[in-house]
């Protein structure tokens, strides 16, 4: 399922460039639903390729305008990577309708020197295209926020203000997508400040177990799950490079535009349609560049990473299932996890209840190309090695009958659909939840989300658990202190589980 970062466990101990999806404990509820929850958003697709999805609610006066691309790292060579995340950044940054407004403002004003200065005639050129730029002013004085965000198979941007604003964030958003400028004294600036967030990063413990995490189980591609990228990469990007993405991947075609909030849907898309319909398909940039095959482990390995942390942090991953290649197992997934994840399930009980582990997490991240499975748990440097070996013991026993009961597969289901429910109270929020799904997933996975979970069945689970868990080749990381590691006693077998 959609997570954002890894697990709570991690959570506390990294600060990751990706926008994450927190598992959260879902609210009890009321009573068992008989049936299926509906998600009941409205898309189109415009005769260019570009998907609008309008999911409306008018209880607070409110909207939220998002533009989800296919984009991130998963479609990064190592010369490009982070750079999805550096063109982020530069979205919000001047564009050719900003230029346009301050030109004519400058020359409203009788200042000159700025209009030559910045070239306004060349500019002012383009304005037959762009149109009327006046509404950046009404967008200053909306009090809207905006924001953007990077993961693995997933870029996004968002403006949200009051309601009344709907067509003046539209705009912004078109021409933010449509024209930008990348200015090169802007550029230079904002390589500074990713470079400034992967060195804050890289101050965290987490970041190294993470990374050590993914560069062993995606070994031949690890650019291509790393979104933060590395310095080397920022530091030597170019503008030519943030074109290059442009001309790829910010197509109509490879794009959707999200509307949640106060907004009527029909408006929507004739707005959609005037304003973003001048946008010109693309290639398919998924034919033209197809993503890459992460190829099995060859073998499991323990590695051990020394940080300076009290605690003794342990995960296993594994390769877990596609979207597109094995759907059916990325609901028994999402089920499977959520069942082990309850405080009173045999998991927690064995694992937490003795005194073992602090914490432990079993999660699955839903990915089109290739969504790790991870196992993180949290224990002491004595009781490392005991902590280990009972964890893979639990894991030997995750198919065995009797490992949890009907009404433990049938609550999970439920708790998981009434999580979704809950999380639509903010759909400033909720509009980034249907941004991850449209480009990972499709529309049309996550609107037969509910139906597909409540159908899933033992078998499906056992299927899930045989296939890319039970005696699969997998990495075992420990991060610990180089004291712990000695008092602990801890090998690298020990980590595989042998």
């Amino acid at each position: 399922m959609k997570k954002f970062l890894i697990l709570l466990a991690l959570s506390a101990l990294t600060t990751g460039i990706s926008f994450g999806q927190v598992v959260r404990t879902a609210p009890t509820p009321a009573a068992t639903a008989k049936a299926s929850a509906k998600i009941p958003y409205i898309s189109r697709v415009m005769s260019n390729g570009l998907e609008v999805i309008v999911y409306p609610d008018s209880g607070v006066p409110l909207v939220t305008v998002e533009m989800a691309v296919r984009n991130g790292s998963f479609t990064e060579p190592p010369e490009l990577n982070g750079l999805s995340h550096l063109y982020e950044h530069m979205f919000f940054k001047t564009n050719k309708a900003v230029g346009i407004f301050r030109c004519d403002y400058a020359k409203s004003m009788g200042r000159m020197d700025y209009f030559i200065g910045a070239n306004c005639g060349d500019q002012l050129k383009l304005k037959s295209q762009i149109g009327d730029t006046s509404y950046i002013n009404d967008l200053d004085q909306s009090g809207y926020i905006r924001n953007g965000t990077t993961q693995e198979e997933y870029v996004n941007y968002y403006f949200s203000a009051t309601s009344p604003n709907l067509e003046t964030l539209m705009r912004a958003m078109r021409d933010a997508m449509l024209f930008p400028s990348f200015d090169d004294r802007e550029f230079e600036q904002e390589i500074q400040v990713v470079l400034g967030e992967l060195d804050r990063q890289q101050s965290e413990p987490g970041y190294y177990l993470d990374r050590t995490m993914m560069d062993k189980l995606f070994y031949k591609y690890p650019s291509r799950k790393s979104p933060g990228g590395t310095r080397e990469t920022v530091a030597s990007a170019t503008t030519d490079k943030m074109r290059l993405i442009q001309s790829r991947y910010y197509v109509p075609n490879n794009a959707a535009l999200l509307v949640t909030g106060d907004a009527d849907p029909e408006r929507v898309f004739a707005m959609a349609e005037k304003l973003f319909g001048v946008w010109k398909r693309g290639e398919d940039p998924f034919i033209k560049f197809p993503l890459v095959e992460h190829p099995p482990l060859p073998k499991s390995e323990g590695v051990f990473v020394t940080q300076d942390v009290e605690n003794v942090v342990v995960q296993i991953g594994w390769h877990g299932p596609s979207i597109g290649k094995d759907n059916a197992s990325t609901y028994a997934a999402d089920v499977f996890s959520f069942i082990v994840g309850q405080p009173d399930s045999r998991f927690q009980r064995e694992m937490i209840d003795s005194g073992l582990a602090v914490s432990a997490d079993v999660h699955y991240y839903t990915q089109r190309n290739v969504g790790p499975i991870r196992i993180t748990m949290v224990t002491t440097p004595d009781k490392a090695k005991a902590a280990i070996a009972k964890l893979y013991s639990e894991i030997a026993k995750f198919n065995t009958p009797g490992y949890f009961t009907d009404e433990e597969l049938a609550n999970a289901k439920t708790l998981l659909e009434s999580r979704d429910l809950y999380s639509r109270e903010k759909l400033s929020e909720y509009s980034h939840t249907l941004g991850f799904w449209w480009s990972s997933t499709g529309t049309e996975y996550y609107r037969g989300y509910y139906d597909n979970l409540r159908a899933i069945k033992r078998p499906d689970i056992s299927k899930y658990l045989s296939t890319y868990i039970l005696g699969n080749e997998h990495i075992g990381v420990a991060m610990m202190s180089a004291a712990a590691k000695d008092a602990s006693k801890l090998t690298e077998a020990d980590l595989i589980g042998k």
